[in-house]
């Protein structure tokens, strides 16, 4: 009986079991050196010294300043970084659409129409992929950095930095959406003699378009997020004017900007979800 029993027990051992568990060793394994190499030690967090000091840099926010002068220029720098967040979206739309459909082999003749390999259009393919591993490569904060150096401070370094990076990121996921989307609409429009544009307009784009404007609205979203990063290299808007209130050593106008923040980002979610939900 305890012979059977223990038979049906190891039976229900999961047989994967002892090789996530060593995978799960060697992992930690691997990860501790690199916290070394990293300097970081997690007993900092708990040291009474640095507790005090962070209790103390924390009281500096409070109370926030709510002075209607100050209240003012927090609104002009939130319409600024939202505006920023939107037009560099809109640049980038400009830069992904072409290049998405330039790298995607879902419009590709010889791939699903009658045509031949064409060794010109595959060298524009990779000319175009690597384009945009150059413009997605280097981040926005990076971008911004250079391109206030060229056109001074202001959030016109911001919205081209947006336009740039988000223009490669939404050319890659375009292309992946357009590749993964059903081709056979667009074949058969190929095969009937009509044209690459013809064959996305009304053979690609019906079945991608939900999906390829949800990731469009999620991107701007996170575009809010990063034109607030671009104001601490004078990219304008939010950021730029709390790295101002930072450098005073004034607390009070932190914490009011950052709760501006907090809010502008939950906004700017729930914006998202709405669109999105209304495109299901």
């Amino acid at each position: 009986m305890a012979t059977t029993v223990t038979r049906s027990y190891l039976g229900t051992l999961d047989p994967a079991a002892p090789y996530r568990l060593l995978g799960i060793v060697l992992g930690l394994c691997l990860l501790w050196p690199l916290l070394q190499l990293a300097q970081f030690n997690p007993l900092l967090l708990l040291d009474p010294n640095n507790i005090r000091v962070f209790g103390d840099f924390l009281i500096q926010f409070f109370p926030p300043n709510l002075q209607v002068d100050f209240l003012e220029l927090v609104l002009t720098a939130t319409i600024q970084t939202l505006a920023m967040a939107t037009a560099g979206i809109a640049l980038a739309l400009v830069i992904a659409a072409p290049l998405g459909l330039i790298i995607s082999y879902s419009l590709s003749i010889s791939r699903i129409g009658p045509a031949s390999y064409h060794p010109f259009a595959q060298s524009v393919r990779w000319l175009a992929r690597f384009l945009m591993l150059v413009l997605r490569g280097i981040p926005e904060i990076v971008w911004a950095l250079l391109l206030v150096r060229i056109f001074g401070l202001g959030p016109i370094a911001g919205v081209l930095a947006i336009a740039i990076t988000y223009g490669g990121m939404l050319a890659k996921v375009y292309s992946e959406i357009l590749e993964s989307g059903n081709t056979l609409p667009a074949r058969a429009i190929l095969l009937a003699g009509g044209g690459r544009l013809a064959a996305f307009f009304y053979g690609m784009l019906p079945g991608c378009a939900q999906e390829l404007a949800s990731y469009t609205v999620y991107r701007w979203e996170c575009a809010v997020r990063a034109s607030v990063i671009m104001g601490f290299v004078g990219a304008g808007g939010l950021g730029q004017l709390m790295d101002q209130s930072m450098k005073m050593l004034n607390g009070g106008e932190v914490s009011t900007i950052l709760i501006v923040f907090l809010g502008l980002v939950l906004l700017a979610d729930y914006i998202s979800l709405f669109i999105r939900k209304q495109l299901e």
